[in-house]
């Protein structure tokens, strides 16, 4: 097996760089080999375009990550936070549009999704506006407080240092003195309590108003948030393998098409026709493989395994780490199982280059009747120990008699 593979190896090197069984130069060879990097990169761009083309799972439930955001927020005022999420500031009258992301391309936003656009778009009203403007107005006061509040602590603390020491005032570096900064800290704060009772009637007030009360009445209804988490759920779950779909519906034609015309190229002995259709019919097979290397990485069938372990294991994560412990030797063993058992068995090789006519160990060609190789001078025959007759090494029974022979390594 180990042979025929090297001998498929050797045969797909000589079509790649020769003509009618003879070697092209090198500039020939460079110039293909640029050539090939170039329509590679554009079979790429292809791929990545189609793969765009149906809906992603983000595009189909639009309202998705904003919705859960919400519901898993612990904020005591996030009812008004999402209400100012969605009000809008622009002249131009900016409204949510959750199918302009979706033309041209394949796929359907979903109806409820739409409906929370709908019901996000109707709160920009005038009085809602009016309100969130107030608001600004009013934390940007608070703030403002706020900074000469601080400004005037930290001169009040050096003002109080120098008044201990009995530092004359015209020597002091501050402008106000210690009584006057304590009583403008107290003036400020009461305005911002003044301020901060207008901030929570002015945002009760939003919160409260039809509009309002109609998007917070959607944002908990339990019923629909979970269509729309589910719906998720299955469209980044599916979604691999429809991008691997598509990907394989467009590299098949350029496939089937390159491999038609190498087959009869080589029919009809087109020497240059049947190179520069297999660098193409190559070069389309290699996007083909790394996309489907990349969705048994991380297409559906992981992620279903994935969430297989996470429920047979009840959420312990660290399970399934241990599980992994577990699988990575077996897996290294069976592979080292399957290359000496299959890949480099001895018998099988010494087998294969017994019926070709090879040496049994360099599988350089070699006469029948040679008992040492040419080429490496490997004994090709052991003595039979029913018969006493020469047989062939590693084979599992001796020519003349049927004689089981012991495998000799030697």
């Amino acid at each position: 097996m180990f042979s025929r593979l090297r001998r498929s190896i050797g045969r797909f090197f000589n079509k790649s760089r020769k003509i009618n069984h003879e070697p092209i130069n090198k500039v020939s060879l460079i110039v293909i080999i640029v050539l090939d990097l170039f329509i590679l990169g554009s079979v790429f761009a292809g791929l990545d375009d189609i793969s765009r083309w149906p809906l992603s799972p983000r595009m189909t439930y639009p309202c998705q990550q904003e919705w859960q955001q919400y519901r898993e927020s612990t904020l005591d005022d996030k009812d008004y936070t999402v209400i100012s999420q969605n009000l809008d500031f622009s002249p131009d009258g900016y409204t949510l549009d959750y199918q302009a992301a979706s033309r041209g391309h394949l796929g359907e936003v979903s109806n409820i999704c739409l409906q929370y656009e709908a019901i996000a778009d109707a709160l920009n009203t005038s009085a809602s506006q009016t309100i969130a403007n107030s608001i600004n107005d009013t934390q940007a006061e608070v703030a403002s407080f706020n900074a000469k509040n601080e400004e005037i602590r930290q001169q009040y603390d050096s003002t109080l240092l120098e008044e201990i020491a009995r530092q004359p005032r015209d020597q002091s570096i501050n402008n106000v003195e210690a009584a006057q900064a304590k009583r403008e800290i107290d003036q400020n704060n009461q305005a911002i309590a003044q301020r901060q009772t207008t901030l929570d009637t002015l945002k009760s007030t939003l919160v409260t108003a039809p509009e309002s009360q109609a998007f917070l009445s959607l944002l908990n209804d339990a019923d629909k948030f979970s269509s729309v988490s589910e719906g998720y759920r299955k469209a980044a779950f599916w979604y691999p393998s429809i991008q691997l779909l598509f990907q394989g519906l467009f590299l098949a034609p350029l496939i089937l098409l390159a491999s038609a015309a190498h087959r009869l190229a080589q029919r009809k002995n087109y020497g240059y026709i049947a190179l520069i259709s297999w660098h193409l019919l190559v070069i389309f097979c290699i996007p083909l493989l790394w996309k489907i290397f990349e969705f048994l990485q991380f297409g559906f069938l992981l992620q279903w395994v994935a969430d297989f372990l996470e429920i047979l294991f009840g959420g312990l994560r660290f399970l399934v780490s241990y599980l992994q412990i577990l699988l990575l030797p077996v897996a290294g063993f069976a592979i080292i199982k399957f290359f000496q058992k299959v890949v480099f068995n001895t018998r099988l090789q010494a087998a294969n280059r017994v019926q070709n006519m090879r040496c049994i160990s360099c599988a350089k060609k070699i006469r029948e009747y040679d008992v040492h190789c040419p080429h490496c001078s490997y004994l090709q025959y052991q003595e039979c120990q029913n018969c006493h007759n020469l047989t062939y090494k590693h084979l599992p029974h001796c020519k003349h008699c049927g004689q089981d022979q012991p495998l000799d390594l030697s």
